[in-house]
């Protein structure tokens, strides 16, 4: 009898694990940004819908016009040395009617799931920073491409640090 409790716990507690395995593996089926909340909603402020025609790396995306900001590794805190490159993205769309998208990018340590994660809350990130320096929500959209688009396509330190950033394009 408690040989047969024993197998039945063992079965039951297989069958839990199988099932929240399941859980979490369907509940980004579809979604681009894996390891992202599915709310639509960050620190309050409701993201803008998905621009439909407007990629980050379309041509009609102004890349060069901004300076990246630079993150700690496996961190997606926005350092103060890094908040003058904010200041001057916030002060742009505050004169302007221009919107913007931020792409988060990591460097090649993890997995390609836990990066876009990551990359993903790099750029939402900056853009609670720009929110919180006035800049309307509605104007500000994130992507992340994780370690995908290395800066620098090198090995060690010096190379991840390049590639641990978020970069912003202005959509023309």
């Amino acid at each position: 009898m408690l040989r047969i409790q024993q197998t039945l716990r063992s079965l039951l507690t297989l069958a839990l694990a199988l099932s929240l395995a399941a859980c979490a593996s369907s509940k980004n089926k579809g979604g681009e940004y894996a390891g992202v909340d599915d709310g639509d909603f960050i620190t309050g402020s409701p993201l803008p819908d998905r621009l439909d025609g407007v990629s980050f790396l379309d041509g009609s995306v102004d890349k060069s016009q901004f300076s990246p900001v630079y993150f700690a590794f496996d961190s997606y805190v926005v350092e103060p040395g890094e908040s003058r490159k904010l200041d001057a993205v916030a002060d742009f769309l505050r004169n302007s009617n221009k919107e913007i998208i931020i792409a988060g990018f990591t460097d090649e340590r993890g997995t390609a799931e836990y990066n876009r994660g990551l990359g993903e809350k790099r750029a939402q990130a900056v853009r609670s920073h720009l929110l919180s320096l006035g800049v309307s929500g509605q104007r500000v959209h994130t992507t992340s491409f994780g370690a995908e688009m290395p800066a620098d396509p090198g090995y060690g330190e010096a190379a991840w640090a390049k590639n641990r950033r978020a970069e912003f394009g202005v959509i023309r």
